[in-house]
């Protein structure tokens, strides 16, 4: 895929589409975002946002597409993936509750050949803490075969910090409300390309 600048900006109102990957697609990010970019390095496939002041995350992933899963399948294949890069582990560990297909009549990138929805839980650990952290995670697909591309957008949000977690010393003093699922539902939705270029 071809390397693409990357947009600038600090915290996010969430009333506007945003520029990712310098251009290339925009998507409404929910208020109080902050881009991880100009905190540590990003890989150049993904937007990252974090939430000003909890401990939820945002993270939109440019990916090869997965020709050998099908539709929904996919969705429970990147998920397993995520779930192996959190080093998830334990039969219960990682748990998917729902597929759903995003109806495409709702959705600003018509060019998918289909979308989806899941919801999981994952049990995870920051910076190879001991420490486990329950996260809700939901995930939206958006397959391109035309493009060799699946995008990825993921939603962590943490339902049960251990004591023990770094998180846990995350300010409890909320100036911007928590994320919820209707925030991310508004991202898939809005979610659009503008320059197919980026996909090489």
């Amino acid at each position: 895929m071809r390397r693409m600048e990357r947009s600038g900006g600090h915290v996010i109102n969430g009333t506007e589409p945003r520029p990712l990957f310098g251009g290339a697609l925009s998507a409404v990010v929910p208020p109080g975002a902050c881009d991880v970019s100009e905190l540590r390095e990003i890989p150049d496939n993904q937007e990252v946002f974090a939430h000003s002041n909890t401990d939820q995350s945002l993270i939109v992933e440019l990916l090869e597409y997965q020709g050998h899963v099908e539709d929904g399948a996919a969705a429970r294949y990147h998920f397993e993936d995520v779930a192996q890069s959190n080093e998830v582990a334990g039969p219960r560990a990682a748990q998917v509750n729902a597929v759903t297909p995003l109806p495409r009549e709702q959705l600003a990138m018509r060019e998918c050949s289909s979308a989806w929805m899941l919801s999981g839980t994952q049990l995870v650990s920051k910076f190879n803490e001991q420490a486990k952290n329950t996260l809700d995670v939901y995930l939206g697909l958006f397959r391109l075969p035309q493009f060799s591309t699946d995008i990825l957008v993921t939603f962590n949000d943490p339902v049960s910090i251990s004591a023990l977690s770094s998180s846990a010393i995350v300010s409890t003093a909320e100036t911007t409300p928590p994320w919820t699922v209707q925030d991310f539902q508004q991202l898939l939705q809005s979610l659009k390309i503008l320059d197919a270029g980026v996909f090489g």
